[in-house]
């Protein structure tokens, strides 16, 4: 799966589960940057892209992401043609 395809998706994920479709999905995005990603949001995108791409991440893969790009980046290690 290429990564335009990965943002198009993510955008989609993110614009459900923070309600706001303005958000720019883009490599440098962190949780600093959207006002509603606190702890309880952040569980919720990790489980949107879990059951969106048919992926699993573990607790320590998701601890270590900076920001989207390198979440596209795990995304896009793991994923097949979803």
């Amino acid at each position: 799966m290429n990564q335009d395809a990965i943002y198009e998706k993510l955008t989609a994920i993110f614009h459900d589960v923070f309600d706001d479709d303005s958000i720019v999905v883009t490599p440098e995005l962190t949780a600093d940057d959207v006002d509603e990603w606190d702890s309880l949001s952040h569980i919720r995108l990790v489980l949107a892209v879990e059951k969106k791409f048919g992926l699993k991440f573990s607790a320590a893969e998701v601890g270590r992401l900076k920001n989207v790009g390198e979440f596209v980046a795990l995304i896009s290690s793991r994923a097949t043609v979803a």
